[in-house]
């Protein structure tokens, strides 16, 4: 009889979408059992029907419904999973799990509420005492930070001490709105928090509302969320790319003074952080001018970016990029989509025109050239200025202290 009600699961689930959205194996009395979230809601499902886990095995034989409920993104199946989880406990949801094992979001209750992530034997901390708001539980660590990431592009917060005076790193490239420097007030700052809220609370009309009247910008940014390709596969597992669109960025400069030394700077940002241990440095070998116009000799800056570009796309045992930045215009970002393509690589290429200096605050005037992506993408990609900006000072950074090492330049 098992069989049979798993053949006829079997049907269903080939009419299931492939889109996201969450899926629920039911008991006999149409209560859930299992609920999952998926990118790919029918290639999901149909895995179900190929393992040889005994465990998914048996409650695949035992469910006797199947069903599903599409959203718009993976990130909106992952909070509804959540929810969903919160409000059922389904049996193997939880089977070979204690209640201390889930991650859960905590929205604490201050001036200037805090955003963190827990482990459930943390919760006792965040009691009704506490006023602060729980969402979850979430199965996966790796997966609510990276959603968490997702959405503090678009509603910043901070983790910095209010009114510090030096403004923090996170502000600097965009993630906090500054109440470390005084230049968000606590009602605005509320707002942010107040749509966080409604997002994970997975009241979503509510939170469209509330853009629609304050930030109608924003909603774009929700809307094309899940297509740069931040979360993918059709159970929800991140790429190798990341945690977010900052998984791995790589930046490169060069530097020489008049020809002098030329070299060449790679950076790395992964998570928008800096990760200094994955820096590397190049000796330009190739050197060459372009031609002398004016009493004036054409260094080939393009020419030194590709030599950097091809040497570093032959180390196969580095981690891929999912973005490679280069200093500089349209020429320097066909350059790096050249040798790419030459590599059999599609990887999104963004160059920061430069029109205001070095310093880590937002250059209204630089402009964003964006190529290897989907025109859906751009959105996000535009919002994240200040952390291309911040990856362009650092390349230049250390660009430059690496000629003037070799120039022997203090």
């Amino acid at each position: 009889m098992s069989i049979a009600f798993s053949e006829k699961l079997h049907k269903i689930s080939k009419k299931f979408p492939n889109s996201p959205g969450v899926y629920f194996f039911l008991d006999n009395k149409k209560r859930p059992i299992y609920i999952g979230r998926a990118g790919l809601l029918k290639k999901r499902i149909a895995s179900y029907f190929r393992t040889k886990d005994p465990r998914i095995g048996e409650m695949v034989q035992l469910a006797k419904g199947l069903k599903f409920e599409k959203t718009k993104t993976l990130l909106e199946a992952i909070i509804l999973e959540a929810n969903l989880i919160k409000k059922y406990w389904p049996k193997y949801n939880i089977v070979d799990k204690d209640g201390t094992s889930f991650d859960y979001l905590i929205i604490t209750k201050e001036r200037y509420p805090k955003v963190l992530m827990v482990r459930g034997r943390e919760l006792q901390k965040y009691g009704a005492g506490s006023k602060a708001k729980i969402f979850g539980p979430y199965q996966s660590y790796r997966l609510l930070r990276t959603a968490l990431g997702l959405v503090r592009r678009i509603f910043p917060f901070g983790k910095c001490r209010p009114g510090q005076r030096k403004p923090c790193f996170d502000h600097q490239i965009g993630l906090c709105p500054g109440i470390c420097v005084g230049v968000i007030s606590q009602k605005e700052y509320r707002k942010n928090i107040d749509n966080i809220s409604l997002f994970f609370g997975g009241q979503k009309k509510r939170l469209l509302k509330n853009l629609k009247k304050d930030n109608p910008e924003k909603i774009k940014a929700l809307e094309h969320i899940n297509d740069v390709s931040l979360l993918q596969g059709s159970d929800g597992v991140l790429s190798r790319r990341r945690d977010g669109i900052y998984g791995r960025i790589e930046g490169y400069d060069i530097s020489h003074l008049s020809g002098k030394d030329p070299v060449g700077a790679m950076v790395v940002f992964e998570g928008g952080e800096k990760n200094p241990s994955q820096y590397r440095l190049f000796k330009i070998k190739n050197f060459t001018t372009d031609a002398v116009v004016n009493m004036r000799i054409n260094y080939n800056d393009v020419g030194m970016l590709k030599e950097i570009l091809e040497r570093r796309f032959k180390h196969r045992e580095w981690n891929l990029p999912g973005i490679v930045f280069v200093d500089g215009g349209l020429n320097q970002v066909k350059a790096a989509r050249e040798i790419l393509r030459k590599n059999n690589l599609f990887i999104p290429v963004i160059g920061l025109a430069k029109t205001g200096g070095h310093s880590a605050s937002a250059y209204t005037e630089d402009k964003l050239i964006i190529t290897n992506t989907k025109k859906s993408n751009k959105d996000l990609l535009i919002s994240s200025k200040k952390i291309f900006q911040a990856v362009r000072n650092e390349a230049h950074r250390i660009a430059i202290g690496f000629n003037r090492r070799q120039s022997k330049r203090f």
